[in-house]
């Protein structure tokens, strides 16, 4: 049984055991709500790779470590402390994160055995990076699903730019740009999970998967399916015709204008929103969405991959706005980041455009094999 676990380097951060045909994982990083260091994107990787090659392992499962009396996260993202000091010093690590990020987002979705995530609780940013392409995305009604990265003068990645652009008319724009949460109802209808289990049946669907009889990869799914419940809770939906009116216009300055010409509090909110995240970032992330239409998964990544090395260098460390949104929201926590430029209005369409310039030639991309 030991061979099928290889030596992991996380520092228990990642926790690996095999039940049967299945494998799980375990983020274990509880204190930080899972959020993924890049020790736990190699363990994961390693993992999954391990088990795709393993005919024993039929099956893969991932969850979040519980909190004693706190509410449950999945992932709430990667780790933006890291992020910021790893720009400021010049650390290599800061890119090989993102290239092994998106890397392991890729695996996943073309994982060639069934993957199922538990997304009970927060999953924000790299934590839907490593549900969305499961081939069974479990619900509750603790799921709060959600790209926050402009908030932080990033965009959504880990693959963000394709999947929020398959979500239905244009929310996918709205969830890129505003980074608002979306509970268990939206995320079903919007493509974003499969099912919803009850919150009182995690426990025992845990200890099924743990320790019940695990046969084959069919058992792991029906141990799933046998305690989904077809009518999530009816809590309050997302207004769908106001996000297609407003968030299908041409630009950002033109979304900005719709939302304050209409006398709405819904309207009102959400440009309140959007006045407070990064103009540069918000361009960007609109263009990355509404190209993601058209790309592959692969390419999206590449294109990702791209971006976030423009996001921590175009301009250098001192001058990135992801730098100074990680600074205002998780170093210093003034909550108060001073962007360039403040205003939608000042925003450089050529800033914007050379964001899209790859730094590297195609035979020099660092995920230049993604199929």
């Amino acid at each position: 049984m030991n061979d099928l676990i290889p030596p992991l380097l996380s520092d228990g951060q990642i926790l690996a055991e095999v039940n049967g045909c299945l494998g799980l994982i375990t983020l274990n990083r509880p204190q930080a709500l899972n959020a993924l260091s890049l020790a736990m994107i190699r363990d994961m990787t390693a993992l999954l790779n391990h088990w795709a090659a393993r005919p024993e392992i039929q099956a893969v499962a991932v969850l979040g470590a519980g909190r004693d009396g706190k509410p449950p996260a999945f992932c709430a993202g990667g780790d933006i402390r890291f992020f910021h000091q790893a720009a400021l010093a010049g650390d290599a690590a800061l890119g090989d994160f993102f290239t092994e990020e998106y890397r392991l987002n890729h695996l996943i979705h073309n994982f060639p055995k069934p993957y199922v995530a538990l997304m009970d609780g927060i999953v924000m940013g790299g934590g839907m990076g490593i549900s969305q392409g499961s081939r069974l995305r479990v619900l509750s009604e603790r799921s709060r699903l959600a790209m926050p990265e402009t908030g932080i003068g990033l965009f959504p990645d880990v693959g963000g730019g394709w999947f929020l652009a398959q979500c239905p008319g244009h929310v996918g724009e709205w969830l890129a740009l505003t980074g608002e949460g979306v509970a268990v109802g939206d995320a079903l209808e919007w493509g974003l999970g499969d099912v919803f289990v009850r919150a009182e049946h995690w426990p025992a669907l845990i200890e099924d998967l743990r320790r019940g009889e695990q046969p084959s990869a069919e058992h792991v799914v029906a141990t799933v399916m046998q305690r989904v419940d077809l009518a999530p809770p009816s809590e309050p939906r997302a207004e769908v015709q106001h996000i297609d009116r407003h968030f299908g216009q041409p630009t950002l300055a033109a979304i900005l204008a719709s939302l304050a010409q209409a006398d709405d509090a819904w309207a009102r909110a959400t440009r309140e929103t959007l006045l407070k995240r990064s103009p540069l970032m918000m361009a960007v992330t609109l263009e990355l969405v509404r190209r993601g239409r058209d790309l592959s998964l692969a390419d999206d990544l590449r294109l990702e991959r791209d971006l976030v090395h423009h996001a921590f260098h175009l301009r250098g460390a001192q001058r990135s706005e992801t730098v100074e949104g990680i600074r205002a929201l998780a170093v210093d926590k003034d909550h108060a980041p001073r962007w360039n430029p403040p205003g939608v209005d000042g925003v450089d369409a050529a800033e914007v455009t050379a964001f899209f310039a790859s730094p590297w030639s195609p035979q020099e991309h660092p995920l230049r094999d993604l199929t």
